[in-house]
């Protein structure tokens, strides 16, 4: 091999060892946003059979240990509880995913509710506005809702303000923690019905509103694979036609 002809092989080697690794993670991105796609599909439809399944009782506490979040939360659910005249405290929440109703930020009432064997499960009553003011009732009453999982504090934000009145995680045990409601369900309760006769806290159905957006997000990926590997060929091509052009070229 020639010197020219191995210095014209590396120009070639080297950027085709990086189209090469573009393609690669590119298309492995495609592929990614495909099969979220699917996990998008299956957790919309089970949101949706959740949701729209007829109350159950809630399970009894020695089943609470064994219920894994994906087999049980967003399952709707019955109970008779007893609101103690414990004051609550207030959740901020912007536009929730789950909650068409709600267009602006404003605050979940979460309270605890002693259940008929004595245990204690925390309950999100419902929506307020910003300006806090709403009527809470305690007593006894038959409630339905769906069953829902805390949320994971964040590493550098606090998840609730120094008195512990205005949460930013929707974290139940904690709550009980810092108001001394004593030990609680390792879930909570978000509320479906009945609505108060003052209309707050305003509890509602939860409804899927989702984005799927995945198979846009994938094509973009394969295309610009497309685009990529476009541009090494026309390279390529006009590489190769620049040298014919140059070994064809009459001397003078």
């Amino acid at each position: 091999m020639t010197a020219d002809a191995s210095l014209s092989l590396r120009r070639v080697v080297i950027p085709a060892i990086v189209v090469a690794a573009g393609l690669a993670i590119l298309i492995g991105l495609g592929l990614w946003q495909l099969d979220r796609k699917a996990w998008k599909e299956t957790l919309i439809a089970t949101l949706q059979d959740r949701l729209s399944a007829a109350p159950v009782p809630l399970p009894d506490a020695g089943q609470w240990p064994g219920m894994a979040q994906d087999d049980f939360e967003f399952r709707r659910v019955t109970l008779q509880a007893e609101f103690p005249d414990s004051p609550p405290v207030l959740v901020y929440a912007g536009a929730p995913a789950l909650r068409g109703d709600i267009k602006a930020p404003g605050y979940f009432v979460f309270a605890p509710a002693r259940l008929p064997d004595g245990r204690i499960i925390v309950v999100n009553a419902g929506a307020v506005p910003l300006d806090r003011t709403y009527p809470w009732s305690a007593g006894r009453r038959e409630i339905t809702g769906f069953l829902r999982w805390p949320e994971q504090p964040g590493w550098f934000v606090s998840d609730h303000d120094k008195t512990g009145d205005i949460w930013f995680v929707r974290d139940p045990r904690a709550m009980a923690a810092l108001r001394g409601w004593g030990e609680v369900a390792p879930f909570y309760f978000d509320m479906e019905s009945p609505v108060p006769a003052g209309g707050l806290p305003r509890p509602a159905p939860l409804t899927v509103n989702l984005r799927n957006n995945h198979l846009g997000y994938a094509w973009t990926w394969f295309g610009l694979a497309g685009a990529l590997a476009a541009v090494f060929i026309f390279w390529l091509w006009s590489g190769r036609h620049k040298t014919v052009n140059a070994e064809t070229k009459p001397s003078l």
